[in-house]
């Protein structure tokens, strides 16, 4: 079996990878043609902008916290309920937590698909040559399907850009005019769903103009690849149906990976709450809250006293509970905006968290305790105040294998970190679940 796979990749970040993949999305569905999308990496942002332009949901691949064989066992379930991969890349081809480890073309040989190279063509024209003669050329094992290259003033334009596509042996896809008040902002923390979705006439225009200008047909010939023999994820859980997880899910906390999700569901049966909305936890054996964005919504979380007890007495009664960045702040004693002014929280932990002083931290992380390692990262702009004499557990490692001061707070059965963690295999889960069983 054959199905159009790429990966849209780029020499460097802001160069239209996510413009044209947004724009593809579109315009495959416009097509009647279903796209799985997938992002490169750990970014929770880019794949709520992939359901926005396509049909499906965006899922991460991401070979630091991913093995190469549950990484694939992802794509490939993933690809056979659809017609075409597309794959966002991140940031330059070759670039990688050391040297080109986990990069985009890390994930192309991985996945062993090809690549439409995004190159922004803004102040240059035949003088690309060199640049794509070199990308083509670093690594064999690399197949660049086409070119597409993005803010390009003109047709004469163009044929300067396409020339030297072919004098280095490329194929030159199209490309896309200078949209200079036609722009999807960067992604940040703080971009909630809401927001998300007023792009949704700008990513109409994107695909509009990618196929005004760019050979889509072209390209998923080129990237038409066999798809091999369906791949099994290293380990099946045993399904508990009596077994329940609540997951936190609404605007304040909507970080979580889909593997993550899928394994829950392979544990037991998966439920939704809203801190925001409910007035209190469903029963569970297990209670996950992954990150977001508790911080745009201080007035109605600290407002919702019902909700806060219920989260307080379970976790006082050993309530099982695993909480990632926004959700760990949303279980400590406050959350202090950026005025200065604290908001009360759920309180199991006695440190703070504030929004003053706001500094980016961001990087993968290995979590090492009780023997076990976990791999995720690390992207906020909070910082925890008081937190010194709160209890921790093991200890945290860089991508460079360089200590880090992320911690896992504990109290009773309850965990958290500033760390989103991956837990997409049965394996994870599994001892992710014994880690909450202290009492």
């Amino acid at each position: 079996m054959k199905k159009a796979q790429f990966i849209i990749a780029a020499p460097t970040s802001n160069a239209g990878k996510t413009t044209v993949t947004l724009g593809l999305l579109r315009a495959l569905k416009n097509r009647k043609i279903s796209a799985q999308p997938f992002k490169c990496g750990p970014d929770y942002i880019d794949p709520k902008f992939h359901q926005l332009a396509g049909q499906k949901t965006g899922v991460n691949l991401d070979l630091f916290m991913m093995s190469k064989a549950d990484l694939r066992a992802s794509y490939f379930d993933c690809l056979s309920m659809a017609d075409v991969a597309c794959v966002e890349g991140v940031m330059g081809l070759f670039d990688g937590a050391k040297r080109s480890e986990g990069s985009t073309a890390e994930l192309a040989k991985v996945l062993d698909i090809p690549i439409v190279f995004v190159v922004n063509a803004k102040a240059t024209a035949y003088s690309v040559a060199p640049l794509l003669y070199g990308f083509k050329n670093f690594d064999p094992a690399l197949k660049i399907a086409g070119v597409i290259f993005n803010r390009v003033n003109t047709a004469s334009h163009y044929a300067f850009l396409k020339e030297a596509c072919e004098d280095v042996g490329l194929t030159a896809l199209g490309y896309l005019p200078a949209l200079e008040d036609a722009q999807i902002p960067s992604r940040h923390l703080g971009l909630s769903i809401d927001k998300i979705e007023a792009y949704d006439p700008l990513i109409e225009r994107f695909s509009q103009a990618l196929e005004q200008t760019v050979d889509l047909n072209q390209l998923l010939e080129n990237c038409t690849v066999s798809v091999p023999e369906p791949y099994t994820s290293e380990k099946k859980s045993v399904l508990r149906p009596s077994f329940q997880i609540a997951v936190a899910k609404d605007n304040a906390f909507n970080f979580c990976y889909e593997q993550t999700i899928k394994a829950f569901e392979r544990k037991g049966r998966v439920v939704y709450f809203s801190p925001l909305e409910d007035e209190e936890l469903p029963i569970a054996d297990f209670v996950y809250f992954p990150g977001g964005y508790p911080e745009c919504y201080l007035d109605k979380l600290s407002a919702n006293h019902s909700m806060l007890a219920s989260v307080r007495k379970y976790a006082a009664n050993g309530g099982r509970i695993w909480a990632e960045c926004g959700g760990m702040m949303y279980l400590a004693k406050a959350i202090i905006d950026k005025e200065g002014k604290a908001y009360k929280m759920v309180g199991c932990f006695d440190f703070v968290s504030s929004m003053q002083q706001m500094k980016l931290k961001l990087g993968y992380r290995t979590m090492y305790l009780d023997n076990l390692a976990f791999k995720g990262h690390e992207f906020h702009y909070s910082t925890l105040l008081n937190h010194a004499s709160t209890p921790h557990l093991g200890f945290a490692k860089t991508a460079r294998n360089q200590p880090a001061d992320t911690m896992i707070y504990s109290y009773k059965n309850v965990l958290a970190s500033y760390a989103h963690l991956y837990f997409g295999t049965d394996d994870l889960l599994e001892k992710l679940l014994k880690l909450t069983e202290r009492i």
